[in-house]
């Protein structure tokens, strides 16, 4: 058997959540493969809405394992608020949550060295959701982290080695700062994280596959967002390309099967950084109100864009992609024209490729109009009601992209999916 994985092609908040728990009842296996709890997947189904920030979207599936693989890493605290929160409402975790020895510990000084670190940096700040992410994988990189499976042997003293570590790190910044309550929930999310089973992963992932377990891959963030392949430095600190499933997981690159791409049929970004199809006018307002665009984690509103083909076929080539699924395409039901990135504009020059650098202002979209289909199609249930036009843009991004759009999202519910057949 082999691992599927599903991830992001833009700056996150595609909607990997919903996607994942449309697919999860062909896998028996979900995996988590990296990032943390500045990562929100939205779910909603029966009415109820769910907001998942470490946990795996397919703990949802009674019968289905959820691994959170030691690529991710992990606030006790915030899991502890998480996973209780979803115990309340009726979905046991116990017997369906596996997590990693080998994931890393956020631990309180690293959200206090978050914000240290943005403060320091003024008006070059990234604008981290200050969870404490960058740091926890800046030690974990340097060989000074803190691992979940730390906490079953000598515990105490490796946190006090490593918070001393962080001490003297935010004196020399001059920060002042209390985490007497944070450390307290935080050792609480400790002892709660001692009632799962904690596990070698990569054997785990590997025997399930040995077995014949059908295995999907869920990543977190997007592409763009990439350490390495990402509009640097305004990224996440790990590999959101499907590449990092197998550093984050322990599969080999040939165990890897279909690659699941998913975009919207427009594009957002949280934070700062480059956006080169980003509207400040009131199409752009339009967007973000339609489409709800408001930080899952932070509630930060999203800067809204038109869809960038430059860089969706940059994400499609560094992950190997198979096929698409595009989201939120109700929220464009209205226009009277969309418009799409085919190039871009820089220092003069037409360029359809993505460049090493991408500054602020130095890049100019260069659009593609195509007629809207003003229609609403919240309500559709195949493709055959699709309106012509929407046809037409699907068609065009399907020769742009040169990949098959597989599914289609037309809502948020569970039940707002079309899957085509069309080849």
């Amino acid at each position: 058997m082999k691992v599927d994985v599903l991830l992001g092609l833009q700056w996150g908040d595609e909607g990997k959540g919903k996607v994942v728990d449309v697919l999860t009842p062909h896998y028996d296996v979900v995996a988590r493969f990296q990032g943390g709890p500045n990562a929100g997947h939205t779910l909603e189904f029966e009415g109820q809405k769910y907001v998942l920030r470490s946990i795996p979207s397919g703990i949802f599936q009674g019968d289905k394992v959820n691994i959170i693989g030691n690529g991710v890493v992990l606030d006790p605290s915030l899991f502890k608020a998480e996973a209780e929160a979803l115990e309340a409402s009726g979905h046991a975790l116990k017997e369906r949550l596996h997590i990693s020895k080998k994931a890393h510990l956020i631990m309180p000084t690293h959200r206090v060295l978050d914000a240290a670190y943005e403060a320091a940096k003024g008006k070059s700040k990234v604008g981290t959701t200050g969870k404490g992410i960058g740091p926890t994988y800046t030690d974990k990189v340097s060989r000074n982290g803190l691992r979940v499976g730390d906490i079953l042997n000598n515990f105490e003293e490796k946190y006090a080695a490593a918070k001393e570590r962080h001490d003297a790190i935010l004196k020399s910044l001059n920060y002042e700062y209390d985490i007497t309550e944070l450390e307290k929930e935080w050792m609480a999310g400790i002892e709660y994280l001692k009632t799962f089973h904690l596990v070698d992963s990569e054997h785990e992932i590997n025997n399930l596959l040995k077995a014949g377990k059908s295995v999907l891959c869920e990543g977190a963030q997007g592409t763009m967002l990439d350490v390495d392949f990402g509009s640097y430095p305004f990224v996440t600190s790990s590999n959101t390309i499907c590449a990092g499933a197998c550093s984050g997981l322990g599969v080999g690159p040939n165990k890897i099967g279909e690659v699941f791409g998913i975009m919207k049929a427009y594009c957002t970004r949280v934070g700062a950084g480059p956006f080169p199809t980003e509207l400040f006018d009131e199409t752009g307002k339009t967007i973000r109100d339609l489409g709800h665009e408001y930080g899952a984690v932070t509630g930060r509103e999203r800067r809204c864009g038109w869809i960038d083909l430059v860089a969706l076929k940059y994400a499609i080539m560094v992950n190997g992609v198979t096929q698409l699924i595009m989201m939120k395409s109700d929220v464009l039901d209205g226009f009277e024209t969309i418009k799409a990135c085919v190039a871009y504009k820089m220092n003069g020059e037409e360029i359809d490729y993505f460049p090493f650098d991408i500054k602020e202002g130095d890049i100019e979209p260069v659009y593609v109009e195509m007629p809207g289909w003003k229609t609403d199609m919240t309500k559709f249930t195949s493709e055959n009601e699709f309106p012509e036009e929407f046809n037409a843009y699907i068609d065009f991004l399907e020769t742009q992209l040169e990949t098959p759009i597989k599914i289609i999202s037309i809502g948020p519910d569970r039940d707002q999916t079309i899957v085509r057949y069309n080849d």
